[in-house]
């Protein structure tokens, strides 16, 4: 899990979750969670993992310049 700040400030939570099923390939994706508003968290189903090891280094070492870009991509995804 990774916390990162938004454009405007706000609180965001960055972490892993998995899906159960036969198919192990892509079975973890990535998951944004507001923490300083109550709200929905943001699913990103196009950004998937094989391994949550590989997730949790992936979320580690990412800036948080990339993180505020796939926030906005995916809120702007989630209006339509």
């Amino acid at each position: 899990m990774r916390e990162f700040h938004d454009t405007h400030g706000n609180r965001w939570m960055a972490r892993v979750e998995g899906r159960e099923g036969a198919d192990y390939q892509g079975r973890y994706h990535l998951v944004m969670e507001p923490l300083d508003e109550p709200g929905d968290p943001v699913s990103l189903d196009d950004v998937r993992w094989n391994s949550v090891e590989y997730a949790r280094y992936t979320l580690e070492s990412s800036s948080e310049v990339e993180l505020r870009r796939r926030l906005r991509s995916a809120l702007g995804r989630s209006l339509r």
